[in-house]
């Protein structure tokens, strides 16, 4: 039989309110709702993995992090700071640092990326009418937004991003649908 959790009142009012929050994110409220449904004695985890439409091991999971925290949760409640307890709890409930390689590309480094990929190749020098993921992935290590980059990178870019390189500026479009005598 799976442990009991103690989670005191104090404890239980956190978690209610990342549950009734409406900005809190569904993970985190799934994960309160394990704890508080782990508090009843002899409530296993299948049982509780039913009711909340998830798998017993997430159940599992999820109580064994909240009984390793327990120590801590204590102390942090007896300190009588109730933003150090939320936090605390939050912490928690939230995932795991995960294994794999550092982010190589910043967010602004990216943004610039796509930028490029918008303007007309010519205003490069370029003489290609539309951007190749290798042409663009020459240009921005050229212009010093990147050392380096793989045209498969550039490539997952722009498909993450949901954009399409343009063979030339959104605004010159816009302009010559608006000129006089336009069709």
């Amino acid at each position: 039989m799976p442990p009991q959790l103690h989670v005191t009142d104090q404890q239980t009012a956190v978690l209610q309110s990342i549950i009734r929050r409406s900005k809190s994110p569904q993970s985190r409220v799934l994960r309160a709702r394990i704890v508080l449904a782990g508090q009843v004695y002899g409530r296993r985890n299948t049982e509780i993995a039913r009711d909340l439409n998830v798998s017993a091991q997430t159940v599992s999971t999820w109580r064994g992090r909240w009984l390793a925290a327990r120590e801590r949760l204590m102390e942090a409640e007896a300190g009588d700071d109730k933003q150090a307890l939320e936090r605390l709890i939050i912490e928690t409930l939230a995932d795991e640092q995960r294994s794999g390689a550092p982010v190589t590309f910043s967010a602004e480094q990216a943004c610039q990326i796509i930028a490029v990929a918008c303007e007309a190749p010519a205003l490069s020098d370029r003489p290609i009418t539309e951007w190749t993921p290798r042409e663009l992935a020459d240009e921005v290590t050229k212009r010093g937004i990147v050392s380096s980059i793989s045209a498969s990178q550039v490539r997952r870019f722009l498909k993450g991003g949901g954009v399409e390189t343009a063979p030339k500026p959104i605004l010159a479009e816009q302009q010559a649908t608006q000129e006089p005598g336009a069709v």
